[in-house]
């Protein structure tokens, strides 16, 4: 996932890269192309969609055009924090002036997914953002007791 303006412009120059790769394979490759230049082309065209799937969610969420995310699960609530700032239009540094942290700190949650964050810290990043966070828990079964 793309978390900031640094990584999307490194991402664009890994996608170029894989482009050029994928040209050059495919004219190495002429019309009949072995059974090995298939897999890498394959896994070359693979990589660069999965890298252009990337820049089109960090391009949405930073248009502004979208006004909800969802996280099926608690795991994947540091996801929904990192995509609820990037939709803000916030820095990893805004974020930290509004928590009084170091941009760096940002830069530690977000790379661990917030796991190295206290729930009262992970409360603290949801509040300053200003979204609303609803609970649900799924019990799915008879109790173990």
């Amino acid at each position: 996932m793309i978390t900031n303006e640094v990584q999307r412009r490194t991402t664009e120059a890994h996608l170029r890269r894989f482009e050029e790769a994928l040209a050059n394979l495919e004219a190495k490759a002429g019309d009949e192309p072995t059974k090995l230049a298939k897999v890498e082309i394959g896994a070359v065209r693979a990589q660069a969609s999965d890298l252009r799937a990337e820049l089109e969610e960090y391009d949405r969420l930073r248009s502004g055009e979208v006004s909800s995310i969802e996280a099926s699960s608690l795991a994947e609530l540091a996801t929904l924090l990192i995509k609820a700032r990037i939709v803000r239009g916030w820095t990893q540094r805004q974020l930290g002036e509004a928590l009084g942290v170091a941009e760096q700190q940002i830069q530690r949650y977000e790379a661990t997914e917030y796991r190295s964050a206290s729930l009262a810290r992970i409360c603290d990043v949801a509040a300053a953002l200003g979204i609303n966070v609803t609970e649900r828990a799924d019990l799915g079964g008879p109790s173990a007791a």
